[in-house]
């Protein structure tokens, strides 16, 4: 008999879910009710719990930090998320955490309760492997030699390739994470291995099989804890779809994290903006090889990749430059290489349409930075013309047409705009904010400030309050 915890702070929800499904068609059996997941980890450390279906947004206790609390004091609990369907990214999160499923409760009146638990039961079977096959984390492996390791990049689909080798073929299987599975074999099957996880490579998509040395007199959990330190950071820049097989070793166990260097970091923000590395394969390569060379972890590599496209945005979005999309998602260095292409593609297809050199397009768009970079400095087309080596009738005609406003109006409106993120989330004096964004006169500054938005400067700071 499976048993099962439901887990929602709404308890209608819990009483609905544990009386209208067939739990027992299933061999299944609710013994357990709890509004948090506080009071979840209290249940389950009283009573034997076999499937736990649980909300993400609780109070005191979110589902995806029971989910991770859940799953190192109890790794042989299978866990289904409940969850409305906007909560997309939570529901990604909750499955690389190793959640089997997922149900909307939106669907629950459309979705036949039987689907749904037939579903969850042949899941819990799959995953189910004999207890002989994992060995302790603890217990230090004095038995293989080598450990093969088969990744793929696509950690957010199930894929059936992880259960389809008959696991009674070798001695251990072990799930390490989402799609990601580690075997070994006694040294005279480990040839036998090779070749049948090579051919199940066939069948899985976006892979690369590990062949791991070095790995004895190292307990299990050192070995699962370097190839998930190893996956995210060496593998993430190193995987290509050409890779198929990579020999590893244990004692390749080099540190990988570098300090970040703010002087690398500005160096390659201002080659995004003021390199025309979108219409020259030379300041390509280089722009790739800043990018790479930094070694970002991919949280840190996520937040500056969000920077980038945000600045962007900011400058350029209401323009005829055009507006960048921001990647969706990525598990390696690849996808990312790939969207910086494709979007040096789409930012070339924008810059035709207006007929410039690229050598104009990107003067026009080095002035911008410069612009909004000091807005202190009371910048001019003719001086920043001549900055530029342009001359100052060309570049006001270039600058017009591809920002839509002229020269003046463009300054007058960025300092404008600053100026109203001063009012609204400052309490500096407006003497203090004109200065800032380059007006030496106070009553100059809310005059202007007047005629490009209907308000003083007081006013507009009064009506931002009244609106919060």
């Amino acid at each position: 008999m499976i048993k099962v915890l439901i887990v929602d702070d709404d308890k209608l929800v819990r009483k609905g879910i544990s009386s209208a499904m067939p739990w027992k068609d299933f061999d299944m059996e609710v013994v357990g009710e709890a509004g948090n997941g506080q009071k979840a980890l209290e249940f389950l450390q009283s009573h034997p719990v076999d499937l736990m279906l649980t909300d993400l947004a609780m109070p005191v206790m979110s589902g995806i930090e029971l989910m991770r609390a859940a799953k190192q004091l109890y790794p042989g609990l299978h866990i289904v998320v409940l969850t409305l369907h906007q909560d997309f990214d939570y529901i990604q999160e909750a499955l690389r955490l190793g959640a089997i499923d997922y149900i909307a409760k939106v669907q629950l009146e459309k979705e036949q309760f039987e689907h749904v638990l037939q579903r969850i039961y042949t899941r819990i079977n799959e995953s189910v492997q004999p207890n002989r096959l994992v060995p302790s984390l603890e217990e230090t492996n004095v038995r293989y030699s080598t450990v093969y390791v088969l990744v793929s990049q696509d950690r957010n689909s199930e894929h059936s390739w992880v259960s389809q080798m008959n696991v009674t073929d070798y001695e251990m299987r072990w799930k390490i994470e989402r799609n990601c599975c580690m075997w070994a074999a006694r040294r005279e099957q480990e040839q036998q291995l090779f070749e049948q996880l090579k051919e199940l490579q066939l069948q899985a998509p976006q892979t690369t099989l590990f062949v791991l040395s070095d790995v004895q007199a190292r307990t299990w959990s050192q070995i699962k804890s370097w190839i998930i330190h190893y996956t995210e950071t060496e593998f993430f820049y190193k995987y290509t779809p050409d890779l198929r097989v990579l020999m590893l070793s244990m004692n390749d166990d080099k540190p990988f994290v570098l300090a970040l260097q703010d002087e690398k970091l500005d160096q390659l923000k201002q080659t995004w903006f003021q390199t025309p590395w979108t219409h020259h394969e030379l300041h390509y390569r280089e722009l790739i090889h800043q990018f790479k060379a930094l070694q970002l972890q991919k949280g840190q590599l996520t937040g500056l990749l969000y920077f980038i496209v945000m600045e962007w945005n900011r400058l350029f979005a209401e323009t005829s430059l055009g507006k960048l999309t921001m990647i969706h998602s990525f598990d390696s260095w690849y996808e990312v290489e790939t969207w910086i292409k494709q979007t040096a593609a789409s930012i070339r297809q924008a810059d035709k349409q207006h007929g410039y050199s690229p050598e104009i397009m990107g003067a026009v768009k080095k002035a911008v930075k410069i612009i909004q970079n000091d807005l202190t400095q009371a910048h001019t087309a003719s001086g920043l013309s001549q900055q530029l080596n342009i001359s100052r009738s060309y570049f006001s005609q270039c600058f017009k047409e591809l920002m839509g406003r002229t020269f003046n109006d463009y300054t007058r409106f960025v300092r404008v705009e600053k100026a109203k993120e001063y009012l609204v989330n400052t309490n500096h004096t407006i003497a203090w904010i004109a200065e800032q964004v380059g007006y030496t006169d106070e009553k100059y500054f809310s005059r202007i400030f007047r005629e490009m938005t209907g308000f003083l400067p007081s006013e507009y700071r009064q009506a931002g309050v009244n609106m919060e």
